[in-house]
């Protein structure tokens, strides 16, 4: 068999092969990419108190600490209030039953990690299709959030 020949039949044999697995052929790829957008790959940790910073279960005392919740208020007065109320809609959700709804590690890492908890968390994808905005990261450190947490806690124990 001449060497033209022989790349010929490789050739047509490549581009045969190519063909029939562009047409169908083993799909396990995109099953598995299918796969991981139904299942976010979230561990139990993850799927209850969030995605973010927050990795372990905070303490919190059934005591409401003052201090933190006036820290809280004034963050949240300045951060969150534009775009959400204590008491029904606005641009996002009502926080004033949040703690009711979420943990404190929940809630930590939405504030501190909001474009992960949109991207990839289904609470975060949930929302995002019911308010059609995403939350910005207002540049909160986790000892803020935290005191945030505390101010959300004393609202909702006392209202």
């Amino acid at each position: 068999m001449s060497f033209l020949k022989l790349v010929s039949r490789f050739v047509l044999l490549s581009t045969l092969l190519f063909a029939l697995q562009a047409c169908g052929g083993d799909d396990s790829d995109q099953r598995s990419a299918q796969t991981e957008t139904e299942e976010p790959g979230l561990t139990e940790f993850e799927l209850e108190h969030g995605i973010g910073p927050i990795t372990e279960r905070i303490e919190v005392d059934d005591e409401i600490d003052q201090e933190l919740v006036t820290q809280g208020r004034n963050i949240y007065e300045m951060k969150c209030e534009m775009c959400h109320n204590m008491e029904g809609r606005m641009v996002g959700p009502e926080l004033g039953n949040v703690m009711e709804r979420r943990s404190a590690e929940f809630v930590m890492n939405f504030i501190l990690n909001p474009s992960g908890m949109t991207n990839n968390h289904p609470v975060g994808q949930e929302l995002l299709q019911e308010y059609m905005t995403s939350m910005p990261f207002q540049n909160v450190k986790e000892d803020e959030a935290r005191a945030i947490v505390e101010f959300l806690r004393d609202y909702n124990q006392n209202n």
